[in-house]
């Protein structure tokens, strides 16, 4: 194993080789008018994909050695029956292997940064079709998605894992695994996890028994492994957002004691940022900057500064929670140097909703546990601003916090007014975290209900099932 090391070393730090084979698939179209038919491809099956031509270039110099697992579904949708190197992409898993995830090896010629939807108005129709055909039904897919905002709490049967008894878990399954990850985030992104957790929980269940039935290689191994955790990441968050919080916890730690057993830094960095973020939320600052300097120590070897730059936020939450003031400060300014470095080939997938817009939401809440209002009033501004639409229930989110913090300021109508467009949000979205900030905002503008916005809101509210709720 010692002298393999060296020469894939050297295989990424050769020179480029023109993809001819690309170039040839392009045909006739310009780069900018082949990469609006890959966003085009990329929402008739509701993937999310921001291609230009810059994006194609890089393929075709063959600078992009293997593409992303967004694009590789998008591409073999334009190009039926064409596999990754007929398309003239090496193999995934000759870019893609064990170092990529532990940060053994130097940054490997893969693209992660294409994530950001192009059009927030993709088709729920379609997307629906993508889940429900494919490897993604043997996790049961079909039952995560909604058909509308009224479907999000219906239960949902979803099957366990389609391998015949003895048998051994192969690509297949390790697709459809990573395949509900990706599906989970896309759903949780845009309609908050209220009706999506008890749905999710039967696919992580299959993918830990698709881990039990044997694997046959040891690509698949990783894959297997690290699809799991991730899945139970994500199955935890949605836990975590609809207020099950000690599901969540065992979720977090589930993923946590998976990335141990096979040594993976990628995967132990995420659970613990989760783990850090629910320790904050569940009154435990201690343990969520404690959670969150054991991500930092992770992700030291995994080469991204924007991943260390989101850890350094989770711990200055911790401190902030703590009071310490000091301390919530100097991580601050960490997290804005890392993330100024901007983004690399070696960001995590699944941190595609860290952006502008989430440095300032997560700033605006480290001054408002501070007890800065104003100052918290003024990132989570930003932070709506600059938030992506397809990010619906981030949206939500901070704006709710801007009203809860305008409100604990004294600016009465500009908090009702705020606290309006939550109302608005929530029909697409549910999340019990925005409920609860919402019903602490609406407390505190109860005594400014002569003031014409305010009373708007307080009559709206009332109306809503999160006003009754609480009544």
């Amino acid at each position: 194993m010692a002298s393999q090391a060296p020469r894939s070393a050297s295989s990424r730090t050769a020179p480029a080789r023109p993809n001819t084979a690309f170039r040839q698939l392009r045909g006739r179209l310009s780069p900018g008018e082949f990469a609006a038919a890959v966003r085009r491809s990329a929402r008739e099956i509701g993937e999310r994909v921001s291609c230009d031509a810059r994006y194609v270039g890089r393929v075709e110099s063959g600078e992009i050695r293997c593409p992303n697992y967004a694009y590789e579904r998008v591409f073999r949708h334009m190009f039926p029956g064409l596999t990754l190197p007929d398309m003239g992409f090496a193999p995934r898993e000759t870019v893609r292997g064990r170092g990529a995830r532990t940060g053994a090896a130097t940054p490997l010629a893969t693209d992660h940064r294409d994530t950001r939807i192009q059009n927030s108005e993709e088709s729920d129709v379609l997307r629906r079709a993508f889940i429900t055909g494919g490897p993604a039904a043997a996790l049961g897919l079909a039952g995560l998605c909604p058909t509308g905002p009224d479907d999000l709490a219906g239960a949902a049967t979803v099957p366990g894992p389609r391998t015949a008894p003895g048998t051994q878990a192969g690509a297949a399954e390790a697709t459809a695994v990573e395949e509900a990850v990706r599906k989970i985030r896309l759903l949780d992104d845009r309609h908050g996890a209220d009706g999506l957790y008890q749905r999710a929980v039967q696919p992580l269940r299959a993918a830990y028994e698709l881990l039990d039935a044997g694997i046959q290689r040891r690509s698949v191994y990783d894959r297997l492994h690290a699809g799991a955790g991730e899945l139970a990441i994500s199955v935890g968050w949605l836990a975590h957002d609809s207020g099950r919080l000690d599901d969540a916890r065992s979720h977090y730690a589930e993923a946590l004691s998976t990335a141990r057993v096979c040594g993976d830094a990628a995967l132990e960095a995420h659970a613990f940022c989760n783990t850090a973020f629910l320790a904050r939320d569940a009154g435990r600052p201690r343990e969520a900057v404690r959670a969150a300097q054991a991500a930092q120590q992770a992700a030291k070897r995994l080469g991204s500064p924007r991943l260390r730059s989101l850890l350094a936020l989770r711990e200055a939450g911790g401190w902030a929670g703590l009071g310490d003031r000091t301390g919530c400060e100097q991580t601050l300014v960490r997290a804005e140097r890392l993330f100024a470095t901007g983004p690399g080939e070696r960001d995590p997938e699944w941190m595609s909703f860290y952006g502008e817009a989430e440095l300032a939401g997560l700033t605006a809440q480290c001054w408002s546990a501070l007890g800065e209002k104003g100052r918290a009033a003024e990132h989570a501004r930003r932070a709506v601003a600059l938030q992506d639409p397809h990010f619906t229930r981030n949206i939500a989110l901070f704006t709710a916090e801007l009203a809860g913090n305008l409100a604990a300021g004294g600016l009465a109508e500009e908090s009702a007014t705020a606290a309006l467009r939550v109302l608005t949000l929530l029909t697409q979205v549910r999340s019990a975290r925005i409920r609860a900030i919402l019903n602490g905002t609406a407390r505190v503008l109860g005594p400014y209900r002569d003031h014409g916005p305010v009373a708007d809101f307080l009559e709206r509210y009332a109306t809503t099932p999160v006003g009754r709720a609480r009544a």
